[in-house]
């Protein structure tokens, strides 16, 4: 009789972790490492929208406060803090052997985070719970809430024990 030969080992899954500067954030991530083992991670994270750029050039505020340079500023000085953040979580990964890639969009968090997996064909995406209350949650809304009604893919939050 032959030998039959081993089946194909499973495709890698490609995990994405959101991450923002928030502690829960960096618990998702610290979660996802040590519980899933992940060997491939994509670390993402929205750069927001300047509030600058909102302002209309006849604005009552005056030209000056949204001159094209004060808004190259700011964008630029979010772009950096955004880079910052996920080299630290490319760091924390890197502690774990994981070698992650990046990426940063800029958008609404929300919205940007789903259209991200899908266009990255991402098989998990892991958020981090906040934990706000039910009125915080419906003034300021809920990412995770959000992205596990609307992402086309698994979606694991992770919260913190309390």
């Amino acid at each position: 009789m032959a030998a039959q030969a081993a089946p194909p080992p499973p495709p890698e899954q490609k995990m994405m972790v959101a991450i923002d500067e928030s502690e829960c954030s960096h618990y998702a991530l610290e979660w996802a490492l040590r519980n899933l083992a992940p060997r491939r991670l994509i670390l993402f994270t929205v750069q927001p929208f300047s509030p600058l750029s909102y302002l209309p050039a006849g604005s009552p505020l005056g030209p000056s406060v949204a001159s094209p340079e004060l808004i190259r500023s700011v964008t630029e000085h979010q772009r950096q803090l955004a880079q910052a953040l996920v080299d630290k979580a490319k760091a924390i990964c890197a502690e774990h052997g994981v070698d992650a890639e990046t990426a940063i969009e800029v958008g609404d968090p929300k919205e940007t985070i789903c259209e991200a997996a899908e266009k990255l064909n991402v098989d998990l995406l892991i958020l981090g719970s906040h934990s706000r209350g039910p009125i915080q949650r419906f003034f300021l809304g809920s990412v995770s809430n959000y992205c596990s009604h609307h992402a086309k893919c698994p979606v694991l939050v992770v919260k913190k024990k309390e």
